[in-house]
């Protein structure tokens, strides 16, 4: 990680100071076409880049522009994730797991994953990474403070060394103490992009490289939550709180090698086009937990908090996973019909751990998955007037069963309304940890056939000018999740034991989320609201009931217009309902039914300001924890985080 750190360091000031060079007359570079949109003084007969000429591309080939606006759905994404938190509950900490409030934010993919979601959320996944096309070179340094001692960076540089080819080079880096004992967090992603056309748009390609890594301090939650929620005044003091574990911390680090393109067959474009497309993606990962002290100390005694161990001191539980895929296609595009594209695919992953448990009944953990995987799929594309669809179908052609059926339909009633609708059937593998796991703990050993997962899901919403509103309807079958299974006996000594489990039942889920903003002259008041309910035989999918964000904040231009600032609250709030818990040794949430959160509310105070193409935030968090009883919660154990005064901002450079 050291390494990709220097180099990046080394070649963005290298790229920074060169861009002023003297371009000669025959240079067909890009930076010799355009002046930067920020430049006060440009020759005459400089051609001006308009914003539209900053373009980010996803890997679907969605395009949107680079905004450098001041907005309140701009505030709502300055964190370490760059997204609206709406519907996720942050741990203490400043990345750490996040619990999920809304339980339609939850993906799928047919593919068996390696699991440990709970320390996916730093993870930036293939379909996540943007590819850019640049008029002039184009720069982003994004910054956050943090709990404690830390930072949040999150920085990137990307420019076309011609029409044809374009680089970017990103690096993201958090580090954050946290108010608790044991509870740093620091992690890092590297990311490389580039994007090359001809200029007969013949050949396309887009590719990237990332190396990431998020390092967490477990310290398995506070061992007396009644002294987090009492008034008395030491406690304020997290550091006296007592916590599970003094030294555990967990590991999760992943390198990628990604590229997408096609060739055109014919020669020139017409109405009627075939492609050739090719996509390839290799990928490992290693998740590590290591604990060098085994026994907790609750209250002066020793307890074994995730049961017995086959060692006494210094465990250090390693899990690797690699992944090989390919995806190759015929494309077939016209220009009335739309595009029609088939393909076949080929998965292969190995999932392993390096040896073999064999328990005295005869129980045998064996020491690695490994899985090929080969599907047939077709997709068919349609963009015409007002109509835009895209409908995905794939289904194995090997001995194991998967399917994927997306269908997504678009229609723009005109430039300020717009319908989506989108019906989904996966039948998914498990992923890894839910049939293979080893541990040095004991009981944290398990080797499963699980059912393959269904999910029918179908969702609708609307954006108008007036409100924003959602609809989802999912019915989940064979559905797997981790569970508490300790005895009576071990909970009471304080021993957790997590294992997966599958439910034979149907859950039936049902979202609906509005959004509405009231503009009273240079007044604002957005509101956000999610309803949710789940009908099932146990309590396997747990959500609260209702989820708000209410915002109220003024807005306006300052000293002759040079300054635009917004000021106002910020009101969360969610109903009581049986969270999931947050297990350090699995790097997952499991359900559980003996501790409520929730009925709490936190209020946050914020300012923001743009100079130019430079933003400022300066935010209050969670004011009311000043004055309030201590009863929020995370997730059972886990306290939400008090209040704390955090600024950042994001600058932008057009050069």
């Amino acid at each position: 990680m050291r390494i990709f750190i220097f180099l990046y360091l080394l070649v963005v000031p290298t790229l920074l100071f060169s861009q002023g060079k003297p371009a000669s007359k025959n240079n067909l570079d890009m930076n010799t076409q355009y002046s930067s949109i920020t430049d006060t003084v440009k020759k005459k007969k400089s051609k001006i880049a308009t914003i539209d000429q900053y373009k980010i591309i996803s890997l679907e080939h969605d395009t949107i522009y680079a905004d450098t606006s001041l907005t309140l759905k701009s505030a709502y994404k300055q964190n370490h994730l760059r997204k609206d938190l709406f519907g996720l509950l942050e741990l203490p900490n400043i990345g750490q797991p996040i619990n999920t409030l809304q339980y339609s934010l939850t993906s799928f993919s047919p593919y068996p994953e390696i699991g440990f979601n709970g320390k996916h959320f730093n993870y930036i996944q293939a379909d996540e990474v943007r590819y850019y096309s640049a008029a002039t070179p184009f720069t982003e340094l994004f910054f956050n403070t943090t709990i404690n001692k830390g930072q949040n960076v999150d920085s990137f540089i990307t420019l076309n060394t011609s029409k044809n080819l374009n680089f970017s080079i990103a690096y993201r880096g958090l580090r954050s103490e946290g108010d608790y004992i044991n509870q740093l967090v620091s992690s890092g992603s590297f990311r490389f992009t580039t994007s090359y056309a001809t200029t007969n748009k013949r050949y396309a390609i887009n590719g990237h490289f990332t190396y990431q890594d998020n390092l967490n301090e477990e310290n398995g939650g506070i061992t007396t939550p009644e002294d987090f929620e009492s008034d008395n005044p030491d406690f304020k003091n997290r550091q006296r709180l007592q916590v599970y574990l003094t030294d555990a911390e967990s590991l999760l680090k992943g390198r990628r090698l990604f590229f997408d393109h096609a060739f055109r067959v014919n020669p020139k474009e017409g109405n009627n086009n075939l492609y050739i497309n090719h996509q390839f993606n290799y990928e490992s990962k290693a998740f590590e937990y290591k604990q060098p002290t085994v026994l907790s100390i609750v209250d002066g005694e020793e307890v074994q908090r995730f049961g017995e161990s086959y060692v006494t001191s210094n465990i250090n539980d390693q899990t690797h996973f690699e992944r090989l895929y390919n995806k190759v296609g015929l494309a077939y595009e016209n220009s009335l019909l739309g595009k029609f594209h088939f393909f076949v695919d080929d998965y292969r992953s190995n999932y392993e751990y390096g040896k073999i448990i064999v328990f005295k009944d005869g129980r045998t953990i064996p020491d690695n998955l490994f899985l090929q995987i080969n599907n047939f799929g077709a997709q068919y594309e349609y963009q015409k007037n007002k109509w835009n669809g895209r409908f995905l179908y794939t289904r194995s052609i090997t001995n194991q069963s998967l399917s994927d059926l997306d269908a997504k339909l678009r229609y723009n009633l005109n430039e300020k309304i717009q319908f989506d609708f989108r019906y989904r059937n996966i039948n998914k593998l498990p992923n890894n940890n839910f049939n293979l796991y080893q541990s040095s703990y004991v009981q944290y050993n398990w080797s499963n056939n699980f059912k393959n997962e269904k999910i029918n899901s179908l969702g609708a919403a609307i954006y108008t000018p007036w409100l924003n509103a959602e609809v989802q309807y999912t019915v989940l079958n064979d559905h797997l999740y981790f569970k508490d299974v300790s005895t009576a006996a071990q909970t009471a000594l304080q021993t957790q034991i997590i294992n997966p489990a599958q439910y034979g039942n149907a859950v039936n889920y049902l979202e609906i989320k509005a959004n509405k903003e009231f503009k009273f002259g240079k007044f604002g008041f957005d509101n956000t609201l999610l309803y949710q309910k789940v009908d099932q035989s146990e309590s396997i999918v747990n959500v609260p009931d209702f989820v708000t964000r209410n915002t109220l904040y003024y807005s306006n231009y300052f000293f002759k217009k040079a300054l635009y600032a917004q000021g106002g609250v910020v009101f969360n709030y969610f109903t009581k309902y049986y969270a999931n818990g947050y297990n350090p040794v699995i790097g997952e949430f499991y359900v559980q039914d003996t501790k409520e959160i929730g009925d709490f509310a936190t209020i946050d105070l914020f300012i923001n300001a743009r100079i130019r193409q430079t933003r400022f935030y300066l935010k209050g968090e969670h004011i009311n924890a000043l004055f309030s009883k201590g009863n929020y919660y995370s997730a059972p154990n886990y306290p939400y985080r008090d209040f704390v005064i955090r600024f950042g901002l994001v600058w932008n450079f057009f050069q």
